[in-house]
């Protein structure tokens, strides 16, 4: 008989890759920071220089919610608001150099959530995991 569990099994599974995430920070000695953090950080890795707006969009949370993130981030020094060149209504949010610095440790922990996540999976299985995640987080 088939259990349907998979919310539980969802959430214990996010737990576990917080738990990892806090624990590999600390490792390094950063703090203040959150997972939910590293999502925007992550987004501001691959293009820095975001409006808040689309940050929101990408990482799938409210613009208040990111609003407030983004306050501690900058409060903490690893990003900085700048009006936009092309339309001042617009801010961005920059990566500053110290939060440059942290590129290469959350790369590291994302290798090591994958290795977590994916270890011993044949590529089949990763990529039918990955199929049926996105066809579940399209129907939210």
């Amino acid at each position: 008989m088939i259990k349907y569990d998979t919310a539980s099994m969802v959430g214990k599974i996010r737990d576990g890759v917080n738990n990892l995430i806090l624990s590999e920070l600390n490792k390094h000695g950063v703090e203040g920071i959150a997972p939910s953090h590293g999502d925007i950080l992550v987004c501001l890795y691959k293009k820095n220089g975001l409006p808040v707006k689309e940050l929101a969009e990408k990482i799938h949370r409210t613009q208040p919610t990111v609003t407030v993130l983004i306050d501690k981030l900058q409060k903490l020094g690893f990003v900085e608001r700048k009006k936009s060149k092309e339309d001042s209504r617009i801010t961005l949010i920059n990566l500053t150099e110290k939060g440059t610095q942290l590129e290469p440790i959350f790369r590291e922990i994302s290798e090591k959530i994958n290795t977590v996540i994916y270890g011993g999976l044949t590529n089949t299985e990763k990529e039918q995991l990955e199929h049926l995640l996105e066809k579940i987080l399209k129907r939210f």
